[in-house]
């Protein structure tokens, strides 16, 4: 089973203990001759319990149901635990808080339940409207809900980045794997291969023919393991979208425009001659620029100049990124490591620091052709 399925099971299974808990909390509220809960009560309790088992699918509009149904349970003359039931609009909170994925949508489902509660207040004949305990009540009815679903939000959302950084630490170890395994024995095949076409016959056309082929396959075969190498090694690559030649420029452009709306004076100069990488070696390019350009924003003074140049030359794409740096930003930071690994992936290389003038510059070299990493 999939760690990721335990929690969703539990929670599947958690939403129906309102089944057993509302009914029990009804009849411990029964006393013969007392008190008995009324049957209308009965049936909006029970109906808010439906509404909040089959409202999985759609838990904004649940919670808005269960909001309103607890307005009449606030008003009717309720007694011992049978109190408690109009309470589960809040668990309705908890629930859309932890799992919408648009502020919005808990914004709504707060506001319903705040309205559920402030109506409550308002026919409560033995407290004022208007004073520090209905302030109190609220911020308690509806904050700790929203402050409880933030939490659990949180940890759902730390247990998928754990999961996330395992697997990628599983790729990472099926690609070094892989590269032990095969890369080395293709490259001693291609090795091999060309001395058998240095030493055969000029005379031995066919065979010279055979063996070029062979070598030419090999050789391609041996690119596309360190292609696939660093795409193990990067799961990014299996999430997003590779980028397209005519895209580079754009997307270079793009992520200018981002730095110049931060009031920053960039001087870009890109050459066309980028979009001639490879696919990996494409999106390497503008992962580093983009890299680049967030520490710009991150330390960069803005009252100084950022430069950036992409152009090719002998058989590389080079890539400098240079701009003045607060003193506190200097350092091997997690951002330059993964810029200097992501280089050497691809056959590239880096190099980051501070130049004669005080600028800092950061340049990477990517070859048109991958040559992958060390072999």
């Amino acid at each position: 089973m999939n760690r990721t399925e335990v929690p969703d099971r539990i929670q599947r299974y958690v939403r129906y203990v309102p089944l057993v808990v509302v009914p029990c909390l009804l009849i411990a509220s029964t006393y013969p001759g007392e008190y008995r809960v009324p049957v209308t009560y009965w049936i909006f309790s029970m109906l808010s319990v439906l509404v909040f088992v089959t409202g999985r699918r759609w838990p904004v509009l649940a919670s808005l149901a269960i909001s309103a149904l607890a307005v009449p349970m606030f008003v009717a003359d309720a007694w011992g635990l049978s109190e408690l039931v109009p309470y589960l609009g809040a668990v309705a909170v908890v629930d859309v808080t932890m799992r919408a994925e648009r502020r919005e949508l808990v914004a709504v489902s707060a506001t319903g339940w705040c309205g559920s509660v402030l109506a409550g207040i308002w026919f409560e004949s033995h407290d004022a409207f208007w004073s520090v305990t209905t302030a109190v009540k609220v911020l308690a009815y509806v904050g700790l809900p929203l402050l409880l679903g933030l939490y659990l939000r949180s940890q759902r959302e730390l247990a998928a980045n754990n999961l996330a950084q395992t697997r990628a630490a599983e790729r990472s170890a099926l690609a070094r794997e892989l590269h032990d395994l095969v890369a080395h024995h293709m490259a001693s095949i291609v090795l091999r291969i060309g001395v058998a076409q240095h030493v055969l016959a000029p005379q031995d056309e066919a065979v010279q023919e055979v063996l070029t082929d062979v070598h030419a396959t090999a050789s391609d075969a041996l690119t596309d393991i360190r292609r696939l190498l660093v795409a193990l090694r990067d799961p990014s690559l299996g999430e997003v979208a590779l980028v397209e030649p005519d895209a580079v420029g754009a997307e270079i452009e793009a992520a200018v425009d981002r730095v110049r709306a931060a009031d920053f004076q960039v001087q870009a100069h890109v050459e066309s001659g980028a979009a001639d990488l490879d696919a990996i070696g494409r999106l390497t390019l503008l992962r580093v620029i983009q890299e680049s350009l967030t520490n710009v924003m991150k330390h960069g003074r803005k009252k100084e100049p950022v430069s950036v140049s992409v152009r090719r030359k002998d058989g590389r794409v080079e890539v400098r990124v240079s701009n003045n740096f607060d003193g506190s930003a200097k350092g091997a930071g997690h951002g330059l490591v993964g810029m200097r690994e992501r280089a050497k992936l691809v056959g590239g290389e880096m190099t980051a620091g501070t130049l004669g003038d005080g600028r800092w510059e950061l340049y990477v070299s990517i070859p048109l052709v991958a040559e992958g990493g060390d072999s």
